[in-house]
Formats: C-alpha cells, sequence, structure tokens
C-alpha cells in the first residue's frame, strides 16, 4: 500500500513495506534515482569548480575586466589605405559613392556569427567583396563596414574569409 508523500506529489510506502523490484524506496524506477544521483555529482564538481576560482582569485573586478568588443578591437591590427590592394581600395570608393557593386552579394548584412569583430546589433555590419585577380569566384578577401551605408571609417579588411580582420585606417 502506498500514501502520497510530500504535497501529494510523490508516492511513498508505508512503513516497513519493501519496494518492488526495480524500484527505490520511494517506489520509483530505480533508473530514475541514478539518472538524479548523476545530476547530483555533476552539481557537486561545479560547485567545487566555483569554489576552485574564487580561492584561486581568478574572478576579477568588473572595472578591471575587459568587454569582448574591447578584446576584439585589442587583438584586431590594422592596416593603412595604403597598404591595401588596388582592389580594395576601389572597392572603398565604391562603399562610399552607394556603389554600384560589381557583385550581388555585396551591401548585405554581416552576421558577425563569428564574433571576430566587436559586437553590435543585427544589421550594422555590411560586407563588400574585394575582387581577387584570377579567381573564377568571389574569392575569400571582403571589407566589412559598420555603421550607416556609405561610411567607410569603420571598415576592417579580411583576406582570408572572415577567419582574421584589420582595421582600415585612414
Amino acid at each position: 500500500m502506498t500514501r502520497m508523500g510530500l504535497q501529494g506529489l510523490e508516492p511513498r510506502l508505508e512503513t516497513g513495506q519493501e519496494p518492488r523490484p526495480g524500484r527505490n524506496a520511494v517506489g520509483e524506477p530505480a533508473s530514475r534515482t541514478l539518472r538524479f544521483e548523476s545530476v547530483r555529482r555533476m552539481a557537486r564538481v561545479a560547485s567545487l569548480v566555483v569554489a576552485a576560482t574564487f580561492a584561486a582569485g581568478g574572478l576579477v573586478s568588473a572595472q578591471a575586466r575587459s568587454t569582448p568588443s574591447d578584446d576584439v578591437a585589442a587583438n584586431a591590427g590594422t592596416a593603412a589605405v595604403g597598404q591595401l590592394p588596388v582592389e580594395a581600395v576601389n572597392t572603398l570608393g565604391l562603399i562610399a559613392a552607394g556603389g554600384p557593386y560589381p557583385f550581388e552579394k555585396d551591401g548585405v548584412v554581416f552576421g558577425n556569427y563569428e564574433r571576430v569583430l566587436p559586437h553590435h546589433r543585427r544589421g550594422y555590419y555590411h560586407e563588400y567583396t574585394v575582387p581577387t585577380p584570377r579567381a573564377r569566384n568571389r574569392g575569400a578577401r571582403r571589407i566589412v563596414c559598420g555603421g550607416p551605408l556609405r561610411r567607410t571609417d569603420n571598415c576592417y579588411y579580411s583576406d582570408d574569409h572572415y577567419a582574421s580582420f584589420k582595421r582600415i585606417v585612414e
């Protein structure tokens, strides 16, 4: 015989009653107990990791921490306009003029899914193709500009299809 336990949520065995085979003392399937035990074990490990991080002084004050955007901007190199390939300089001119662009995908929103560039709301960045000589397709070179269209003061150049960027400085 069972009676309802705490607030009627779980069945309890009467005192002295043995659980059925494959059931725990509460009358639940034994596999559920094993799952709960593994969750408890993971929670214990996680709490130990957090405690060890605090003990080692691994957390820095909020003022000393830098934002991911700061880290990205610090790690991105720079390239002067004069250091860019001629095709990239021409593409910057097209961006400033508002087109026309040689490729259909030029000017589309760049998602920054890899989070290589500083974080901004969706729609902030737009990508443009830098033609690659002797390439049969768009190639790997791109310019990504942030802010309103036709603005070239917040642009980045990539020659490896978004794996890395250099900020373009005037």
